[in-house]
């Protein structure tokens, strides 16, 4: 009785963790648009939303899971349940979200108040992180696909906030577009599942003992408990599925749209790729981990490290700063799908709990550098991109706080020892080379690029501090009497940046700073089956990773912070390789986009001159034959209408002569037909 009132209890904290962004969206809706009061009740809600959610994490976590589920619609004979799914993995991402959320809202707060939609953003937000916490708590792969279309949706409206802005539009469009291919192949994927096993229960599909499990294939045949179906089937599904991760979770070859999807509020970028949207595809792979086979496995462990590897190498050269974060961004989720591929399911997990605060903390901080370079570039009437980091240096020296934490995430994210960041990464290194260590020699550059990836990471993140905090500031040179006016900003801009530092320490996850698996998050999450390992790899690869990391970090400060510093050549077609994005944009537009719009242009011509020209035909036969109608109906049934009444007409008007009223009429008429009757008889 105890276990069951504290499972309704936990409910009752879900559901409503749940549904306070939601009525904070509502309320929103309905306030004014300027108003001001929109930010507060927007981050109060997901502040009541991150305490409840920590009382849902705290009375599962390594605890029984909670599963309640109530009929919501039956046909024929098939019943569809809704409800909430409470286990590890998801009081983990509900937890994650909500206090990712919660300083992303208060950052927004200052970072949005002049804006003339300020009203419109925090409604957009409240929305965005309900979307996403249902998500990753219902139980029903149609709940989850409906939920994972309003996060689509959402995020094309934040996206796209500033809509006056071609280019922002353009960009949302683009990641809705790409998107709905993903969400074409998840669909697919629970039809197919729907088929075989006649349920969308997640519970039932992809539980420990679930119907996935008790299912082999066999003789090309899928075969489960319910029934077989070919083994195409099979295959398909989680093609579908791994179609749904690239596109959310921006694996090749549906990357294209993140980097550009930045042209959003920089807050809302740091909520995308932190923990909320980006997070969904690996989410999505945990959720339904025990459906892939080895082989599908293995193409999942390459294609997230040639994402990883790619997104690394194009970052390298970008100068955008909210560009090189986004590359940044897709590389690390390389890394969490890699580690799906190898079977590292906890530490690809453990990941993306790690990489969601030092990322959510880089993005914020690169939104105060360019709120600052903007302020500068107004005062002084400058013709320059804020985002540039070529125009920047020096700024450790007017941003203190902002170069602390910036320095505290950037060495997370390269996963240098006392950060998170080295726990998670380093574990997935460590667990790709025990995977490849008893397979042929072709699966050893699996990890042999990922070890490569990582220093990689490692120069482009040392390349975007040092040429933002570190030398001169370069404006000076062209402009000598440029204002400095800049700050870190209010409480609103330091609170959250110095939350997120703290969270990019080691204590928050493991008190042995050098242990992945002594990491709570990853005990909590690996299998029962899991075995911890003592090959040489444990401590080879941290020690090869983090000496050589040091040595590319001494080498990028001798290039860009030291004065006269050596300058890379910006030629060659390594270069243009890297600057032009692998020129996998430029491929999708000359095969893809440049085809499509050329066969939009036939079906119109098609339409406006075949169709419409067929239909502008018949209506000309149809006047002309209307025209046709009306002159016979007019000339030939009218005329001869006319002319029986004119007949009829002169045969009255003869008729009537013969009743005069005079006698002598009367008798000579007689007298005139007594001589025809005569004349008549005689001739017959």
């Amino acid at each position: 009785m105890e276990d069951f009132l504290h499972s309704i209890q936990i409910l009752n904290y879900t559901v409503a963790a749940v549904a306070l962004p939601l009525l904070a969206a509502l309320i929103n809706f309905c306030l004014p648009a300027k108003s001001k009061a929109a930010g507060w009740i927007s981050t109060g809600a997901i502040l009541l939303s991150c305490i409840l959610s920590a009382k849902v994490f705290a009375g599962v976590w390594n605890n029984h899971e909670v599963h309640a589920q109530h009929l919501w619609f039956t046909i024929g004979k098939t019943e569809v349940f809704a409800g909430v799914l409470l286990n590890n993995l998801s009081v983990l991402m509900l937890l994650l979200v909500s206090v990712i959320a919660l300083p992303v809202h208060i950052y927004s707060t200052a970072y949005m108040k002049n804006d003339d939609r300020y009203n419109r953003y925090f409604t957009y937000l409240s929305f965005f992180c309900f979307s996403m916490l249902a998500l990753v708590v219902v139980d029903s792969l149609v709940l989850f696909y409906a939920f994972w279309e309003l996060v689509g949706f959402s995020s094309y409206l934040l996206i796209g906030f500033w809509f006056t802005r071609d280019k922002a539009v353009q960009a949302n469009k683009k990641a809705f577009i790409m998107n709905r291919v993903g969400d074409i192949g998840l669909l697919t994927a629970i039809i197919i599942l729907f088929a075989q096993y006649h349920t969308f229960d997640i519970v039932q599909l992809f539980a420990e003992k679930g119907l996935i499990a008790q299912s082999i294939i066999n003789n090309g045949l899928w075969v489960g408990p319910t029934g077989q179906i070919p083994a195409l089937w099979q295959y398909v599904a989680c093609g579908g599925i791994f179609l749904a991760v690239a596109a959310k979770s921006a694996q090749f070859p549906l990357h294209t749209w993140l980097p550009d999807a930045m042209e959003g509020p920089t807050s809302v970028s740091a909520l995308i790729h932190a923990a909320t949207m980006v997070a969904a595809g690996v989410f999505l792979l945990g959720r339904v981990y025990p459906m892939f086979t080895e082989t599908e496995l293995t193409v999942l462990a390459v294609i997230g490290c040639f994402t990883a590897f790619m997104a690394a190498t194009i970052a390298l050269t970008q100068n955008d700063l909210k560009r090189i974060l986004a590359y940044s961004t897709i590389s690390q989720l390389g890394f969490m799908i890699l580690a799906m591929g190898v079977g590292a399911y906890a530490s690809s997990l453990f990941h993306l709990a790690t990489h969601a605060f030092f990322k959510c903390l880089l993005f914020l901080v690169a939104g105060i550098v360019i709120h600052q370079m903007q302020h500068i570039k107004d005062d002084n009437e400058l013709d320059i991109d804020p985002q540039d980091i070529s125009h920047m240096g020096g700024l450790r020296k007017k941003l203190p706080l902002t170069f602390i934490v910036a320095i505290i995430g950037a060495l997370a994210l390269v996963g240098l020892p006392l950060t998170s960041g080295y726990l998670s990464k380093d574990g997935i290194l460590i667990q790709a080379f025990d995977w490849s260590e008893n397979r042929s020699g072709w699966f050893k550059i699996i990890p042999i690029m990922a070890l490569l990836t990582s220093w990689l990471t490692t120069f482009y993140v040392a390349r975007l501090i040092f040429k933002v905090f570190f030398g001169e500031f370069r404006l000076l040179k062209s402009n000598p009497d440029i204002k400095l006016h800049i700050n870190d900003g209010s409480w609103q801009y330091k609170l959250p940046l110095v939350l997120l530092a703290v969270c990019c320490l080691f204590p928050l996850f493991s008190l042995n700073p050098f242990s992945f698996e002594h990491a709570w998050l990853f005990k909590g999450l690996k299998s029962a089956n899991f075995v911890e390992s003592e090959s040489i790899y444990h401590t080879f690869i941290p020690i090869v990773v983090n000496v050589l990391s040091l040595f590319v970090l001494y080498a990028v400060y001798a290039i860009y912070a030291r004065p006269n510093s050596f300058a890379f050549p910006q030629s060659g077609f390594l270069y243009r390789l890297s600057y032009n994005q692998w020129y996998i944009d430029d491929i999708y537009k000359r095969f893809i986009v440049k085809p499509v719009l050329r066969l939009g242009s036939v079906c119109f011509w098609i339409d406006r001159r075949v169709i419409d020209g067929f239909v502008h035909l018949l209506a000309h036969v149809s006047g002309y034959i209307a025209k046709l109608s009306a002159w016979a109906d007019q000339h030939i049934v009218d005329g001869f209408l006319h002319l029986l009444t004119r007949i009829v007409q002169r045969i009255g008007n003869f008729a009537r002569k013969f009743q005069s009223g005079k006698v002598q009429y009367y008798l000579f008429s007689m007298l005139v037909i007594v001589l025809l009757l005569f004349v008549l008889k005689i001739l017959i």
